[in-house]
C-alpha cells in the first residue's frame, strides 16, 4: 500500500512540473520569419563525389540563380563524416526569406527560367530522373524555422 501511495505521489509531481514547464509563443520564445527547406539524403557508398559532382551542375546551379534573383536568401550542402551510419548522410539546405517565397509565383518562375534556360533544364531533369536515384535515397523534407528561447 505505502509503494502505490508513492507512486501516486510521484507521477502526481512528475505531472503537475509538465503542466507548469508549457512555454508561450512570443513571450518565452520567438520564431523566425525565414524558412528553411531540409532534404535529408542517404548517398550509396562510394558514390558521395559523383553525387556531389552531379548537385553543382544541377542543384547548386539553380539554386546560384535563385540567389541571384533573390528568390532564395542562401542554400548549403551538408554531408556526414560518417557516410554509412544513419538513415541518411547529405543534407541540401535552402533558406527562403518568409512563408510567401514558397508560394507558387508565375512571375518568380518565369524569371527563374529565363536565366536557367531550356537547354539546361532538360539536362536537369534527364540527370535527376535518371542518374540520381542510381546514387541515392531521398529520405526526408522538411520546413524549419529557426527558434529563439528568451
Amino acid at each position: 500500500m505505502r509503494f502505490k501511495t508513492m507512486a501516486l505521489m510521484l507521477s502526481m509531481a512528475f505531472g503537475c512540473s509538465a503542466a507548469y514547464a508549457d512555454l508561450v509563443p512570443y513571450k518565452d520564445y520567438t520564431v523566425s520569419d525565414a524558412v528553411w527547406s531540409v532534404t535529408t539524403i542517404k548517398v550509396y557508398s562510394n558514390m558521395g563525389d559523383t553525387y556531389l559532382e552531379g548537385l553543382k551542375k544541377t542543384w547548386v546551379d539553380s539554386s546560384e540563380i535563385g540567389k541571384k534573383l533573390g528568390q532564395i536568401e542562401d542554400y548549403h550542402i551538408y554531408r556526414s563524416d560518417l557516410p554509412d551510419s544513419g538513415s541518411f548522410n547529405l543534407m541540401l539546405v535552402i533558406k527562403f526569406k518568409n512563408t510567401e517565397a514558397l508560394a507558387p509565383s508565375q512571375a518568380r518562375y518565369d524569371a527563374f527560367m529565363k536565366e536557367f534556360g531550356a537547354e539546361r533544364n532538360k539536362k536537369t531533369t534527364e540527370t535527376a530522373q535518371t542518374v540520381y536515384p542510381k546514387m541515392r535515397d531521398i529520405t526526408g523534407q522538411y520546413l524549419m524555422r529557426e527558434v529563439t528561447l528568451k
